[in-house]
């Protein structure tokens, strides 16, 4: 291989900044929003519109991205993704995550992770199970982690 492309390459591997890990942040931090993950899992399982009110960040900044729509505000994210889909069409939910990453920086964190939800469908009680990959956003508000933001897609199924 000529010199002139050997010598760039070697220093672009060689750059500190191509080969950075993510900075997780510090631990407690990284810790409460692997607390508020586990949360979220529970407040879907259950509906459990408490939690899920303790979970969220009120600020009119919240969004929620899914493959049925955008809702925007809390109020709009506990009606329409919790109460009419999570409670009006599943009358059981089971979501598990698998490889969850938190990454924090400043007042700002996310977390990424693959998921798979096994539900009962409430028309009439056939099983479901949809597998998909979902990040969110934390802030930090008044010293306590919140989440503001919720974007997920589902895995495409493996064509034949």
């Amino acid at each position: 291989m000529p010199t002139h492309i050997l010598l760039p390459l070697a220093l672009l591997l060689a750059c500190p900044c191509v080969a950075v890990e993510a900075d997780t942040g510090p631990a407690s931090d990284v810790k409460a929003i692997d607390d508020l993950v586990e949360q979220y899992l529970q407040a879907v399982d259950k509906v459990d519109l408490t939690l899920l009110s303790q979970i969220w960040s009120h600020s009119s900044e919240a969004s929620f991205i899914y493959p049925l729509g955008e809702e925007h505000g809390y109020d709009a994210i506990e009606q329409h993704v919790f109460r009419d889909v999570m409670g009006g069409m599943f009358s059981s939910r089971d979501l598990q995550t698998r490889g969850v990453t938190v990454h924090v920086t400043g007042n700002a964190g996310w977390s990424e992770f693959h998921w798979t939800f096994h539900a009962t469908m409430r028309k009439d009680g056939s099983a479901v199970t949809t597998r998909g990959v979902e990040t969110q956003i934390y802030r930090k508000e008044a010293g306590r982690w919140r989440l503001v933001h919720v974007h997920y897609s589902e895995e495409r199924q493996a064509t034949p």
